[in-house]
């Protein structure tokens, strides 16, 4: 992994913490899967229901439901997994280096404003869905970086960032 002069002036490297697109794909596929099956037996059964009311008009409501759901949240987690390709966080000792898509940019501890996270909500397989815990960095400039569980050991860099930022407890570099 080759650094760069502006993260080489953030001190020693500590750990790196990738975020896991392949994870992110699978998911948006499952998704666009849960849309595609929705919508192909909601839509004959609409067409079927036509001028009954019996349950096939219910039925074929929740298909479509269904159906639109998995299209919508298989679209969202596809722009997501676009935005965040290849992302990881260098966390270094006067700072870390955040890079999405080839760009890395240099932020020195003293650029955070706010660390905020937000644990485990107790849905079953929230983490393994990506909604569970998050965290938030919020920079002085405005920018905010949000971080989903997708994120190799999520809680640990929230730790590390918060520790950094609002105790100014330096994360130390190897060989220390």
């Amino acid at each position: 992994m080759r650094r760069t002069d502006a993260a080489k002036q953030l001190g020693r490297f500590v750990r790196e913490h990738r975020t896991h697109g392949a994870r992110r794909l699978r998911q948006v596929g499952i998704w666009l899967v849960v849309g595609a099956v929705g919508t192909a037996f909601g839509v004959p059964v609409a067409i079927a229901s036509v001028g009954t009311t019996d349950g096939a008009p219910g039925l074929a409501g929740l298909l479509l439901g269904v159906g639109l759901v998995g299209w919508g949240l298989g679209i969202w987690r596809l722009v997501q997994a676009f935005r965040t390709r290849e992302q990881s966080f260098d966390i270094h000792e006067r700072g870390f280096t955040h890079r999405v898509a080839g760009t890395a940019t240099v932020i020195p501890w003293e650029d955070v404003a706010q660390v905020s996270t937000s644990g485990g909500d107790g849905r079953p397989l929230a983490d393994a869905r990506g909604m569970g815990s998050t965290c938030e960095i919020r920079l002085h400039s405005g920018r905010r970086i949000r971080v989903d569980s997708f994120t190799e050991d999520l809680r640990a860099l929230a730790v590390v960032v918060h520790r950094a930022v609002h105790l100014g407890q330096f994360p130390q570099g190897r060989g220390r």
